[in-house]
């Protein structure tokens, strides 16, 4: 039984032990840093040379003594040079590895974003396989659109990129591009072509970059013209404009030439509105059908809502009148327009709401509440004798006096 337990802790023991050999073995070298002195660099500064350093390790070590740094451009611009490991002497075992190099940048350059990678370097054979990390491209740098990553070379403080700063027409054949809006550029209606019109730049054009401005020019002045945000339609015939984005520090202009052939100005829309004579509700509240109202320019089923701006007498839905109270009823229509006729002006349609068929609602009569009841005061009575020649009266009160003609008899 000791034996067989022997047995099996040694195969389980041998398993672990091949299990961590290969995991050794299949893992890459692994670039933990690659750092350089400069990223933006003008080629008129005194000192134009950059420092890089690659900080590279492995379990087992790192097999090269060097490994070569790529600088290039998108043209034909191509330099190399050396990254050297700095341990000295060479511990081919030391699991991080410093390289470094120095690249001094040609005069000649022109202005851009140069990229720059290294080739690589290969694990130590003592792990029995090597396995090397291949092309290694320098990290994201900045957040400049279009050089994210790379060197920036500028002369005389200007880079001079060649990128896309705007993104549209959102109409035509531009309109199916993929914006940065995409709810708001492709979604929006088509400019209408005609005198009177307007072309406002941001509501079909946006730039890819927050740097830029947006810009517009006209070359056909009889036609159209603008003040450099809107482009203003002034009389019928072919309008030739140009959409752009003026230079910058960063990036060259960038523009878009295009045509809009321009035709006779919109007509404004008629409203066909039926007067509606007094009406006597014989309750309320009271619902009526109004007749539907057309505009001119527009189809047989397309109707102009009505909108109450009484509702404490009338309320609107579709083109059901709900009467609430009598008074006066307000309803105003205007019809939105379209790419040919003008919206039309604001009417305004007045209802006489009457009570003459509504019940008589009877009032009761308030009856007033009882007056409390008065106090009593005890008056005291005094009498008095009177004589007038062989007569003599008495007379009573809490003041008694004799008449006229009569003498108190004392």
């Amino acid at each position: 039984m000791k034996i067989k337990s022997l047995f099996l802790l040694t195969c389980l023991f041998t398993s672990v032990t091949f299990f961590n050999v290969s995991a050794v073995a299949l893992e890459k070298p692994t670039v933990q840093s690659f750092t350089l002195s400069k990223i933006d660099i003008d080629i008129t500064d005194p000192n134009v040379t950059i420092d890089f350093e690659v900080l590279i390790t492995h379990p087992k070590g790192i097999e090269d003594i060097s490994t070569q740094l790529i600088f290039t451009n998108s043209g034909s611009v191509n330099i190399s040079v050396p990254l050297v490991r700095t341990d000295s002497p060479v511990d081919f075992s030391k699991k991080e590895v410093i390289f470094k190099g120095k690249l001094a940048l040609p005069r000649t350059l022109n202005s851009g974003v140069y990229t720059y990678s290294i080739d690589g370097v290969k694990n130590n054979f003592d792990s029995g396989t090597r396995f090397p990390t291949g092309i290694v491209n320098g990290p994201t740098l900045r957040t400049l659109k279009g050089a994210e990553s790379g060197i920036i070379i500028r002369s005389n403080g200007e880079l001079n990129l060649d990128y896309e700063t705007i993104n549209g027409p959102a109409f035509g054949s531009q309109s199916s591009l993929a914006y940065l809006d995409t709810k708001k550029y492709t979604s929006v209606t088509a400019p209408i072509w005609r005198v009177g019109e307007t072309l406002n730049l941001i509501d079909y054009f946006e730039v890819t970059v927050p740097e830029v401005e947006l810009k517009a020019l006209t070359f056909t002045p009889n036609i159209c013209t603008s003040n450099g945000k809107i482009i203003d339609f002034i009389s019928e015939g072919e309008c030739q404009y140009k959409v752009f984005t003026p230079k910058t520090k960063n990036y060259i202009e960038k523009s878009k030439l295009l045509v809009a052939t321009i035709t006779n100005a919109r007509s404004q829309q008629n409203l066909t509105v039926e007067n509606i004579a007094p009406l006597k509700p014989s309750s309320l509240p009271f619902s009526q059908l109004l007749p539907p109202v057309y505009a001119s320019g527009l189809s047989a089923v397309e109707y102009v809502l009505p909108k109450s701006v009484t509702p404490s007498t009338c309320e609107t839905g579709g083109f059901v009148l709900k009467i609430v109270s009598t008074g006066i009823c307000e309803l105003t229509y205007k019809s939105a327009g379209n790419d040919k006729f003008l919206p039309s002006k604001t009417f305004v349609q007045s209802i006489q709401i009457l009570a003459d068929n509504l019940p008589t609602t009877s009032v009761q009569p308030v009856t007033p509440s009882p007056s409390p009841t008065p106090v009593t005061k005890t008056e005291i009575t005094k009498n008095i004798m009177c004589t007038k020649g062989k007569i003599t009266k008495k007379v009573s009160g809490a003041n008694p006096k004799c008449p006229k003609g009569y003498k108190l008899k004392k």
